[in-house]
């Protein structure tokens, strides 16, 4: 596989796919791995509940590592992406100008931050 040196999305993008082409097989249904990116969403947000919400950790739960499902989430999102097409650098740029644009002030106005 290519040794990837700076981890951009768009290296991030092409390193997964290389992975899933020489290690993986193949890509997962994009249905199956929206399946899976929920499954791993669920893993991060139980972490987050007992780390930073009301609930406690089980004797189970104490080898948990919640960068580790954060980069379980990013890896399935992209391949996704690389499943239908997406350029995630290009998407996120546009997304961060909308939300720069639409919250400008609503954010700097409201009162609750």
């Amino acid at each position: 596989m290519e040794q990837i040196t700076e981890y951009t999305l768009e290296n991030c993008q092409k390193l997964v796919d290389e992975w899933i082409k020489t290690v993986g097989v193949r890509y997962f249904s994009e249905l199956t791995n929206t399946a899976i990116l929920m499954e791993e969403v669920g893993e991060m947000a139980r972490i987050m509940a007992r780390q930073y919400g009301d609930q406690s950790f089980k004797a189970s739960d104490e080898e948990v590592d919640l960068a580790e499902e954060m980069a379980d989430v990013l890896f399935v999102l992209i391949c996704l992406a690389n499943q239908t097409g997406i350029d995630l650098e290009d998407a996120f740029r546009k997304s961060i100008e909308k939300k720069t644009k639409r919250d400008r002030q609503r954010h700097q106005e409201n009162p609750k931050l």
